[in-house]
């Protein structure tokens, strides 16, 4: 459920009209609900009930929105990141240092001594030259760095190419069948506190079978690993669970994803760590925009060139991913339309022959399930500006992210004295 409604024939965010938004902020503009985020939250937290006190860290790569973090801080939550970047996000947020887990394949000698330094709960160590480097990094400074390490199972999550991380070829983890030895040798260096094991296999899963072998997986190894004399006292099993993306799609639900944890680890006798992202952001946004034209020919569907593009919304054109499109004022007729942006590419295309609410010059339509993966991953192409983003609350907004003018970008730039 989001929060996103019709009302008098005028598409709402929780009691605003996305046309005062668009008239008074501008178009195009990402539009978040605080009561959709905070239902969110509390529902995969409820999901998790028959865990013995779950650590829930929101990803942060799904949106790093400060007012968003803020929200979820507020809901007990702590970060993942990926980034030094994210980290000091988390902490502008007010996540406690010890609820942020610090993941990602290339961390640099900075980012390790960052994470150090701001003492967060634990390093996902993804590689066993990590686990040196940072190892190394800890003990010249005088600091232990509490540490899990990630294995890749080689388990297809059925998700699309570019967002499976736990099969042999990706580039995530450790191979679960070495998981052993090197576990053994890292625990073994001063400067670790080998504690646990993490996996993650892969982004907007459909299914919870792939995941369920994940975790049978995992909690073998930590059998094994406690019979080698190794001690596991945490378990981090990343995100990954899936949004209906399209009206009707029905997808496994929070409750069937706790229910299913709860079977699986029930002997592991282990903290519990869990990195949700979309399903806490991703139907908690959408992307406000405004037709500039419909573009019609005798060969083909007509074109409506809406003012955003795959600069601002870059999933459909990296991944060929499905975005409801609706009008914020439906007149009630459908027609079928190709929906593009503005973009000098082939691929800043949103949807083509889409039957859907009858667009024209000048009207506004929404793109829905925009809160996750959309103005992270915006860019300047096209030297096009980043878009405005706006928190709702009840009967109130504010602009959480001011839009950034292209001319504010080139302001970033140099020509050099002997040009």
């Amino acid at each position: 459920m989001d929060h996103f409604q019709l009302r008098d024939g005028v598409l709402h965010a929780e009691d605003i009209p996305l046309t005062r938004i668009a008239e008074e902020v501008g178009t195009p503009v990402y539009v978040y609900s605080r009561a959709t985020l905070v239902r969110h939250a509390r529902v995969f937290r409820e999901a998790l009930s028959s865990v013995k006190n779950p650590h829930i860290a929101f990803a942060v790569k799904a949106n790093p929105n400060l007012a968003v973090l803020k929200v979820l801080s507020r809901e007990g939550y702590g970060a993942d990141v990926v980034s030094g970047g994210e980290l000091v996000r988390a902490l502008e947020a007010d996540m406690a240092p010890k609820d942020i887990v610090f993941s990602g394949v290339g961390k640099t000698d900075a980012e390790l001594l960052q994470g150090l330094e701001a003492d967060i709960g634990q390093f996902n160590i993804e590689s066993q030259e990590e686990g040196r480097e940072l190892a190394a990094i800890a003990a010249a400074h005088g600091k232990i760095a509490r540490c899990a390490l990630r294995v890749n199972p080689d388990v297809d999550a059925r998700t699309h190419e570019k967002i499976s991380t736990g099969k042999a070829e990706n580039k995530f983890g450790v191979p679960i069948h070495r998981a052993v030895e090197i576990y053994s040798t890292l625990a073994a260096l001063p400067g670790l506190d080998m504690r646990g094991i993490a996996v993650h296999i892969g982004s907007q899963l459909s299914t919870l079978e792939p995941l369920e072998t994940a975790f049978g997986k995992v909690g073998e190894l930590i059998a094994e690993l406690r019979a080698q004399g190794q001690t596991v006292t945490h378990a981090d099993l990343g995100g990954g669970l899936g949004v209906p993306y399209k009206a009707g799609e029905v997808l496994p639900s929070p409750a069937e994803y706790g229910a299913m944890v709860a079977k699986v680890t029930k002997h592991w006798d282990v903290a519990l760590s869990f990195e949700p992202g979309r399903v806490i952001a991703g139907n908690a946004g959408i992307l406000l925009a405004r037709v500039i034209r419909v573009k019609r020919s005798s060969n083909t569907s007509p074109f409506v060139v809406v003012d955003a593009a795959m600069n601002d919304l870059a999933r459909p054109a990296m991944y060929g991913a499905w975005h409801d499109i609706e009008a914020v004022e439906p007149s009630g007729a459908k027609s079928i339309s190709h929906i593009v942006g503005p973009i000098c590419e082939t691929g800043d295309t949103f949807a083509m022959n889409r039957e859907m609410d009858t667009l024209e010059s000048g009207d506004l339509a929404v793109f829905r399930t925009a809160g996750a993966y959309g103005a992270t991953m915006a860019s300047s192409y096209n030297s096009r500006g980043f878009v405005a983003e706006v928190l709702v609350d009840g009967d109130k907004y504010a602009v959480v992210a001011d839009r950034l003018a292209a001319a504010a970008i080139m302001d970033a730039e140099r020509v050099p004295d002997w040009l």
